[in-house]
């Protein structure tokens, strides 16, 4: 595995991070997560990225994680590095979703439950909520920490003035914020243009979810929507109004190029995302360890010839092809 150290931070993460977003849930093979996290593990990836609202059903993932963590991997805990967030609906009533510090701190609390941890090495702020003072937000997480619940907090979607605000709250109380988690994709550079360079002039490190947008660039709906797939399942988060004729026929394109440089379409679109430098990390979410070892191939070829970024960004250049 390699690794990169988090902005102006001592911690290193691994390059390719293992996401429970998906595949880890109670609706979930729990047999089939097991194998995947201990697979990741041995082979280096260290950090494990959690939300309280991951599963279905909500709260899940966690539960699952605590179990693999204590079955399979026990002893193993100061070797890695856990996340997880709050701030999107997870329980009933009014104090179950937002950016409050009395969402946070209870949402916190009941996350170490779930997973049995004494704290988490990151927790952060899963969304600006468009309402919460971006302050008292930031006041819950710097608690957090100082009540050792949390060594390191973060931010994740916040727009750009919200961000930057955040930063200088967080930085003023010498809790700096450690990384700072956006979308980001070959078909989805929106965050690359607005968010990265503050979170590198601040220090912030920079972590990717949905390196492949939602599995459209695995290559897997070139033909179709697989029985299988995101798209099919009724809780999945790719929606099969999104899997277009432009999108598609992107893939297609892409994947020529990938095959040019000997790899899967998905590994080209992973180390593309890694090919920026400030990012620490990519969020990946396997369904299976076949798919991981896949994944873990991205990183025997992560360099691109100016011709062939040149090539990938005339493909994706059809603004109907963003998310």
């Amino acid at each position: 595995m390699q690794y990169n150290y988090c902005g102006r931070s001592g911690v290193q993460l691994p390059k390719l991070s293992l996401g429970l977003w998906h595949n880890f849930g109670s609706v979930d093979d729990f047999g089939t997560a097991t194998q995947m996290l201990v697979r990741a593990f041995d082979a280096g990836i260290v950090h494990f990225d959690l939300a309280n609202n991951y599963g279905p059903e909500p709260g899940s993932a966690e539960e699952n994680f605590g179990r693999i963590l204590r079955t399979e991997l026990q002893g193993h805990r100061d070797e890695m590095f856990v996340s997880s967030k709050a701030g999107h609906d997870m329980w009933a009533g009014v104090y179950g979703t937002g950016s409050s510090r009395k969402n946070l701190i209870a949402s916190c609390d009941q996350s170490l439950r779930r997973t049995g941890l004494d704290y988490f090495d990151i927790f952060y702020s899963h969304r600006y909520d468009g309402v919460t003072p971006v302050e008292e937000t930031m006041e819950a997480l710097i608690q957090l920490v100082r009540q050792g619940k949390a060594l390191y907090v973060g931010i994740s979607k916040y727009p750009p003035e919200q961000q930057a605000l955040a930063y200088k709250i967080l930085q003023e109380a010498h809790v700096p914020c450690l990384l700072s988690q956006y979308r980001c994709s070959l078909f989805d550079r929106k965050a690359q243009k607005a968010n990265f360079q503050l979170a590198a002039d601040a220090g912030s490190g920079i972590i990717c979810f949905s390196p492949l947008a939602q599995g459209l660039l695995t290559g897997k709906y070139n033909n179709g929507i697989p029985a299988d797939s995101r798209a099919a399942k009724q809780s999945g988060f790719l929606q099969t109004s999104q899997v277009t004729a432009e999108r598609v026929a992107a893939a297609r394109s892409l994947q020529k190029i990938a095959e040019e440089r000997g790899q899967t379409l998905a590994q080209m679109a992973l180390a593309w995302v890694l090919s920026d430098p400030r990012v620490t990390s990519v969020i990946i979410g396997t369904s299976s360890v076949a798919q991981l070892d896949d994944n873990l191939h991205t990183l025997n070829h992560l360099t691109f010839s100016s011709d062939e970024l040149q090539r990938m960004d005339d493909i994706v250049a059809n603004p109907a092809i963003s998310f």
